[in-house]
């Protein structure tokens, strides 16, 4: 039996109204509640925690690192919740399908998943785009059921082809060849960024990382305004880029790969939808 404190579902509202809006007030507006019993709320669940999750100061309101850690957790419940009154209510008799996808394949695939929508209007579609590692954590935590993701090779997939890669710089303002090279990547743990760093090494190049960001559309903008070398998958490649190779000692990147899995592969409507998403992105079955 669990003998630990239950989180009331209006403390978790109220906090995550509270993150998002940056604001008691606004946050109020936003669950229908008094600021005072917002405020209330939030309290109630530090004292619950025995920590701060928030700084308030007269003119803002920001997340404590242990506040950063219960967004995520209150998130993950009120999403369940929902869930939950969803199909149990049968208001979506199919129930929930959770997919993931790279960010830049989120807007592409929206038409093939209105369509499987129109299908199947009584299932629920919910939606994840993000970096490798975010992806990678939710499938391993059971939070998607299925999964397209860009990877090294080494997990073997339900369906994949191979990734291309380009070294990209600036046509207006190259690089390649100042000292340090500045480097423009995605945040530690991120995709190719490791690749990057040790291709520099084997030349005897000094680097600096110039410029880190989570999305990949602001990474191959960045490269070509001149901040900074990358190394992005060749569908990135913008028309202000130079792409850079051997003959700069810079090797090819071969071992990544576009990878589809599916939880359940046996169950009709995910196979459906896999098998969909597999020929959109033109992947061989494995």
């Amino acid at each position: 039996m669990n003998r630990q404190p239950m989180f009331t579902p209006q403390q978790l509202l109220s906090f995550v109204a509270v993150c998002e809006t940056a604001s008691f007030t606004r946050a109020a507006g936003r669950v229908h509640l008094s600021q005072s019993t917002v405020s209330q709320q939030v309290r109630r669940l530090e004292e619950m925690l025995g920590k701060a999750l928030l700084v308030r100061t007269s003119h803002q309101v920001t997340l404590t690192e242990e506040g950063e850690k219960m967004l995520a957790y209150a998130r993950r419940i009120i999403t369940l919740n929902g869930e939950a009154w969803d199909v149990m209510g049968d208001a979506w008799r199919d129930g929930v399908l959770r997919l993931g996808v790279p960010e830049d394949f989120a807007a592409p695939t929206a038409g093939l998943l209105a369509d499987f929508s129109r299908a199947h209007p009584q299932l629920r579609l919910d939606v994840m785009s993000g970096m490798y590692v975010d992806l990678h954590r939710a499938w391993l935590r059971e939070e998607l059921d299925i999964m397209l993701i860009k990877q090294p090779g080494g997990e073997r997939p339900l369906a994949s082809r191979p990734e291309p890669l380009l070294w990209l710089d600036s046509q207006a303002h190259p690089c390649f060849t100042r000292s340090p090279v500045p480097l423009v990547v995605f945040p530690q743990q991120g995709l190719y960024r490791e690749e990057m760093c040790q291709a520099l090494d084997q030349l005897a190049r000094s680097w600096r990382i110039s410029y880190s960001s989570a999305s990949l559309a602001a990474l191959a903008s960045a490269s070509e305004a001149g901040l900074g070398l990358t190394l992005l998958p060749a569908s990135c490649r913008l028309p202000g880029h130079r792409v850079l190779g051997l003959a700069e000692g810079l090797p090819p990147v071969t071992h990544f790969e576009l990878a589809l899995f599916c939880r359940l592969p046996q169950d009709a409507l995910q196979q459906t939808l896999a098998q969909a998403l597999a020929e959109f992105c033109h992947l061989q079955w494995q």
